[in-house]
C-alpha cells in the first residue's frame, strides 16, 4: 500500500491537488474520500470534475440527491451518502451500476459502502488542521492506485499545486 500525505492551506489548494489526480483518471476508477464534516471532500470533488473537464462551478454536493453525473472529458459520478447511514437494499442495483466501470466515481462518505466499495478504490481522507488547513492523505490500495499516486506525486513535483 502507497499513500501520499499533503497539506492543504486552502480549498483552492485542495481543488489543485485533486484536479491533477482527476487528470489521470480513466473510467472504472473510483476515489473514496473520508473525513469530518466541513473537511473539504465536496472540495476535493469540485478539483477531480476540473481534471476531468467539468467546470467546477458546476459541482455541488448531492447530499439530498444522492448522486449527480457531470460529463466532461470523461463521465464523472458523484456519490454522497452522508444521508445514508445504511445502503437500502433498493440502492444496490444502482450502486452496481455506477460501479461497473462506465464513469469515473468520486463517493463522499464512502466508509458507508462497507464491503461494497472496491477494493481498488483511491482513499481519499481528509482532516481539518486549521481554519483553511486540511491534512490530505491519499492511499492506493492496488497497482492501478499506485500508477495514479505515482503519476499524482510526479504532478505535484513538475507543477507544484497551487
Amino acid at each position: 500500500m502507497k499513500s501520499i500525505r499533503h497539506i492543504s492551506r486552502s480549498p483552492a489548494q485542495t481543488r489543485s491537488l485533486a484536479a491533477h489526480l482527476g487528470k489521470s483518471l480513466i473510467p472504472g476508477d473510483v476515489v473514496a474520500l473520508t473525513g469530518e464534516l466541513g473537511a473539504g471532500k465536496t472540495e476535493f470533488v469540485k478539483g477531480l470534475a476540473g481534471g476531468l473537464g467539468v467546470p467546477e462551478e458546476e459541482v455541488a454536493s448531492p447530499s439530498f440527491a444522492i448522486a449527480h453525473e457531470y460529463g466532461g472529458r470523461l463521465p464523472l459520478l458523484h456519490l454522497d451518502l452522508y444521508r445514508l447511514p445504511e445502503l437500502p437494499p433498493d440502492f444496490l442495483p444502482d450502486l452496481e451500476d455506477y460501479l461497473s466501470g462506465r464513469f469515473v466515481v468520486a463517493v463522499e462518505w464512502a466508509e458507508r459502502l462497507g464491503s461494497l466499495l472496491p477494493e481498488d478504490a483511491v482513499k481519499v481522507h481528509l482532516v481539518v488542521t486549521g481554519p483553511e488547513e486540511r491534512e490530505i492523505t491519499l492511499t492506493a490500495q492496488s497497482k492501478r492506485g499506485e500508477q495514479l499516486l505515482f503519476c499524482l506525486r510526479n504532478n505535484i513535483t513538475e507543477t507544484g499545486v497551487s
